[in-house]
């Protein structure tokens, strides 16, 4: 099964799959938000989703954003919404969709990037370190990630479409 990741631009057929894709999704906390952004396509700037591809089919999606679902206009970019299928699960999709994002991120000239979660163990072997607990919108306590990008500086022709 090959598997990739994709840059994902308004109006194109990827961007309905996507749509597709986030309208059958488990992740039910976010579901209508995700669906909201892509359907009106609410990305600023150098926003944008990633797909994650299995044989042409949508498998998986993240975000790069200036803003999550956290009160910190100063920390960003973030890499966020990710999200694989459940049957898909156990093949390094995330880890594909992470590096796509940022790839992205270091050809603007990003030299970090951050993930909230609540998972402890998981954004860790992808080379993300805790900082601190974050508060979100809701009251609820996650944690905060950051990735320091290296030997990726800004100008760099990194190619982020398929990685």
């Amino acid at each position: 099964m090959e598997i990739r990741a994709e840059k994902v631009e308004k109006g194109t057929p990827l961007a309905a799959a996507l749509i597709g894709f986030v309208e059958g999704f488990s992740w039910v906390e976010v579901r209508e938000h995700t669906l909201q952004r892509l359907r009106l396509w609410q990305f600023e700037d150098w926003e944008t989703p990633f797909a994650a591809l299995a044989d042409g089919r949508v498998v998986g999606m993240a975000t790069v954003s200036k803003t999550d679902y956290y009160p910190l206009p100063e920390i960003f970019p973030w890499v966020s919404t990710i999200f694989v299928e459940e049957a898909c699960r156990g093949r390094r999709i995330s880890e594909k969709l992470i590096d796509a994002a940022n790839a992205y991120a270091a050809a603007l000239g990003f030299e970090r990037t951050y993930i909230p979660t609540g998972h402890v163990g998981l954004y860790e072997k992808y080379g993300y370190s805790y900082l601190r607990d974050i508060v979100n919108y809701a009251g609820g306590v996650d944690r905060l990630y950051a990735k320091q990008l290296k030997n990726l500086h800004k100008g760099s022709k990194q190619e982020y479409g398929n990685v």
